[in-house]
C-alpha cells in the first residue's frame, strides 16, 4: 500500500509541476513516516495547487489525510498522508529549511518520472 501511496503522491506533485522532487526513505530513521517527499513551487498559488492536488488524489484513491498545515500561508505546506508526508515549499523557503540536509542520513529514492 505504501508504495502505491508514494507513487500517487509523487505523481500528484509532478502533475502540478512541483520542482526538484526528492523522496527520502525514512524507515528506521523517523517514527513520523516511512517516506518524506520534498518539493517546491515557484509561487504561493503553485504551492497551494500542489497541496490541493495531493489531497484530491488521496481522497480519490481512498487514503486518509491525517493533517494539512501551512496551506493558507503557502510557504511550507505539510500534507500528512500517514506513511507518506509531503513537504511542499515555496521556492524561497526551501533552501532555508533544507530538509534534505537535516535528514541527510535518509537514503534518497529514485522515482520514475510520472
Amino acid at each position: 500500500m505504501t508504495s502505491t501511496l508514494l507513487q500517487s503522491a509523487y505523481k500528484a506533485i509532478d502533475d502540478k509541476h512541483g520542482e526538484d522532487i526528492v523522496v527520502l526513505n525514512m524507515q528506521g530513521i523517523s517514527l513520523l513516516a516511512d517516506y518524506f517527499i520534498i518539493a517546491h513551487g515557484n509561487s504561493d498559488r503553485q504551492v497551494q495547487a500542489i497541496a490541493r492536488e495531493l489531497q484530491e488524489v488521496a481522497v480519490k484513491e481512498g487514503y486518509e489525510i491525517r493533517r494539512v498545515e501551512g496551506f493558507d500561508g503557502a510557504r511550507w505546506v505539510l500534507v500528512d498522508l500517514g506513511d507518506v508526508v509531503a513537504h511542499v515549499f515555496h521556492k524561497d523557503e526551501r533552501a532555508y529549511y533544507n530538509l534534505e540536509r537535516l535528514w541527510g542520513d535518509a537514503p534518497q529514492l529514485d522515482m520514475p518520472e510520472a
